[in-house]
């Protein structure tokens, strides 16, 4: 499979694409936000209605062009922004599945957030995967593959995705950014904590979005320090509205900010609030919502 240099990381999963076995017809793409799920879709996607013959995708043909512009009609997106998909698009998916491929030779669904779909929406998409067509493919996103049914992850080849090393994020995003000023993508890639699509954001944000991020990390912390209940229950309750990927980014923030702060041996009380910080950014991988995420920072700063 072509393509996959523009994967950062990832050697387990370049290596298992890269086997010669051909593609198969259902991947999971596993891993935290913003790992590079939705960038290996789309690549994975290309490649599963490429028809130009050789080595999937030949970046040629009509079909490939097609889906580089993101307006090819057999790639079908469901779910994305921060939603799961919703049960009357898994009855429309299961009805489309059975309407032969518009142009390419495949017919490719890719479902996002797929850590959402309840278990009748997984059982339905079962039958698909045992009995379906054989042109149709799956590719479904989640930041959990635990919260995929075993019967339905069987079915699939599960690719996992994790943060790369700080190395590897400098090289790619020095790479990707050469007009920006490099020590601004350092200070970017250093502070993303291996999670690119977070770099990224940042990065094309013009650093606003990094200053914001910086600023709401210090206000938590001084929050988390200050002993005022009212005013951190005040904070918390805003956080309610943020979506997983950025409150991850939030407490990943904080917890370098609190690194950076410390001269030597972190204090006790430096390695609660560190702990507490990942153990909340962890939650929110495993699919717990920010609402609930906030409740627990709240109560936890405030319980001996």
């Amino acid at each position: 499979m072509r393509g996959l240099e523009a994967l950062c990381g990832n050697a387990p999963a370049k290596r298992r694409l890269q086997a010669g076995r051909g593609l198969s017809h259902a991947y999971i793409l596993a891993g935290p936000a913003l790992c590079g799920k939705k960038a290996l879709a789309a690549l994975l996607a290309r490649a599963m209605v490429c028809s130009g013959g050789d080595e999937p995708p030949c970046g040629r043909c009509s079909d490939c062009r097609k889906a580089a512009g993101g307006v090819h009609p057999d790639i079908i997106r469901l779910g994305g922004e921060g939603k799961g998909v919703p049960v009357s698009q898994i009855r429309e998916l299961k009805a489309d599945a059975y309407v032969r491929p518009n142009e390419a030779p495949r017919k490719v669904y890719i479902l996002e957030n797929a850590q959402e779909l309840n278990e009748s929406a997984q059982n339905a998409l079962l039958k698909l995967l045992e009995e379906g067509p054989a042109y149709a493919c799956f590719l479904f996103l989640t930041d959990n593959a635990g919260a995929i049914l075993p019967t339905v992850r069987s079915r699939c080849e599960l690719l996992s995705l994790s943060p790369v090393s700080p190395a590897e994020a400098e090289s790619w995003l020095l790479s990707r950014y050469p007009q920006l000023p490099p020590e601004q993508v350092r200070e970017a890639a250093r502070r993303c904590e291996g999670v690119l699509g977070r770099a990224e954001a940042w990065l094309e944000g013009g650093g606003e979005e990094a200053r914001r991020l910086r600023e709401t990390a210090g206000t938590l912390l001084s929050l988390l320090d200050g002993g005022d209940e009212a005013a951190l229950l005040e904070f918390c309750v805003g956080l309610e509205k943020w979506d997983r990927e950025a409150l991850s980014g939030l407490f990943a923030e904080a917890v370098e900010q609190l690194r950076e702060a410390l001269p030597g041996p972190a204090p006790a009380a430096a390695l609660r609030r560190i702990r507490l910080l990942e153990d909340l950014s962890a939650a929110l991988g495993r699919n717990v919502g920010p609402g609930h995420v906030a409740g627990w920072l709240c109560a936890a700063a405030f319980t001996p």
